[in-house]
């Protein structure tokens, strides 16, 4: 009964503290501006099963998919362990699914500990990428000691987790066949079994070992639980509704303002009548509550794997922009924002903003807008409506647009072209001499 009360307030401390953070988190998104997702629900199912569940887009470097794939299995599948582990730490039972699944349940198992397997090379496999191999895509600026950092160490713990699972599995299965107490024969154990003869053969120790493999791996997962809002790897529970939420539109289409467009419209025809949407409180983007709540969701969603910018021409190029850095960029931002709500209230102002504190104008105009890092990331991520945002903040708010660009607004107003020939001049180059 004492082992169960600790469970249970370990189980409820867990559970508290991850809906607090995970509810900052819905909080800081929510600061973002309304945007309307909800069109063509049909088509956005189809694309989350294809992106995020099939994850097809992660095939175009098969090593990493395949590897991927088994944590991802591994994931889903082994919580199904996690919940018979809590319900015998509720209640006190030991394997309490063993009876009513009768044979079920020795494929269950045995089918948890190959994938549990898997799990553990994968890890093994991307820990050495990272720090053996050494892949260019895991570095760069924005990489600094905690985002590397957080990603060895969620590794790290996998292995750990999963070794723990087959341990506790190899101690269970030495006590079923020494016919010990209530481990009773449940089960079918094709890896933990080949590890068994590693260990001690007494009971006392066995009970020992298995109990702390036990404790060991479900606490290890409720705290694994509650690091998933300070981790990259909150994109595990994002992912999805990510995708769900994702851009529908052609890849790149900009978005018009209303009150843009209506001003535009009067001007060309004096009989329009606009209807009345309100001041926009600003044209663009300079801080993260500028940005749409899907912006800001993409910001948690984002698992710094580094695609987009390993296939920025800019970045490759040696420009400063990398649209990884843009996505962490915003989450920091976003971050600073929140905590600064929980200590000083939300009319607090820091007198930061996403726009130069965080983002220098150099990586913003080195974007040449070709969708590259839209199209590498597995889900759905889009750095360049960020970019594209804060652009149009740089123009139409501050005019501070680079000359270049300022020449041919120029010559778009007075000559109907970005070039600077009147219209009457623009066939003189078709006339022979």
């Amino acid at each position: 009964m004492i082992a169960q009360a600790i469970f249970i307030i370990i189980l409820g401390a867990a559970i508290y503290l991850f809906a607090k953070n995970a509810g900052k988190i819905r909080r800081n998104i929510l600061l973002g501006k309304d945007a309307d997702r909800s069109d063509q629900p049909a088509l956005r199912w189809k694309v989350m099963a294809k992106v995020a569940l099939g994850q097809t887009k992660m095939v175009k470097r098969p090593v990493a998919a395949v590897m991927h794939f088994f944590i991802y299995v591994g994931f889903i599948i082994i919580n199904l362990e996690v919940l018979e582990i809590m319900i015998d730490g509720i209640f006190g039972s030991h394997r309490i699914f063993s009876h009513p699944l009768g044979g079920l349940y020795n494929l269950l198992i045995g089918g948890f500990e190959v994938l549990a397997l898997l799990v553990l090379t994968a890890c093994v496999v991307f820990l050495c990428r990272r720090n053996v191999v050494r892949l260019k895509r895991f570095s760069g600026i924005e990489m600094t000691e905690w985002p590397k950092s957080d990603a060895n160490y969620i590794l790290i713990i996998e292995i750990l987790l999963m070794t723990a699972f087959l341990t506790m599995n190899a101690a269970d299965y030495k006590l079923q066949l020494l016919h010990f107490g209530h481990y009773v024969t449940a089960g079918s154990f094709p890896v933990s079994s080949v590890i068994a003869p590693l260990l001690p053969n007494g009971s006392g120790a066995l009970v020992m070992l298995e109990r702390g493999c036990w404790w060991f791996h479900i606490i290890g997962i409720l705290a694994f639980l509650n690091y998933l809002p300070y981790s990259k790897h909150f994109h595990i529970l994002l992912a999805f509704p990510n995708v769900y939420y994702s851009n529908l539109n052609e890849k790149g289409k900009f978005t018009n303002m209303a009150s843009v467009t209506n001003e535009v419209k009067a001007m060309l025809d004096s009989s329009f009548v606009p209807e009345n949407t309100g001041e926009p409180a600003r044209f663009g983007v300079k801080d993260v509550t500028d940005l749409t709540w899907k912006n800001l969701m993409e910001a948690y969603t984002c698992t710094e794997c580094g695609r987009c910018t390993s296939v920025c021409p800019a970045n490759i190029t040696g420009k400063l922009l990398s649209p990884r850095k843009i996505m962490m960029d915003t989450r920091d931002r976003l971050t600073e924002v929140g905590n600064n709500i929980d200590k000083h209230g939300k009319d607090h102002d820091d007198g930061k903003a996403l726009l130069d504190n965080y983002i220098t104008r150099e990586e913003l105009w080195a974007c040449t807008t070709c969708n590259a890092c839209v199209d590498a990331c597995p889900v759905n991520i889009n750095p360049l409506e960020i970019i594209t945002e804060m652009r149009r903040y740089v123009v139409m708010e501050e005019s501070q647009a680079p000359a270049s660009l300022n020449n041919m607004f120029g010559n778009v107003e007075n000559n109907g072209a970005p070039w600077k020939y009147s219209q009457a001049d623009r066939l003189n180059w078709a006339q022979n001499d």
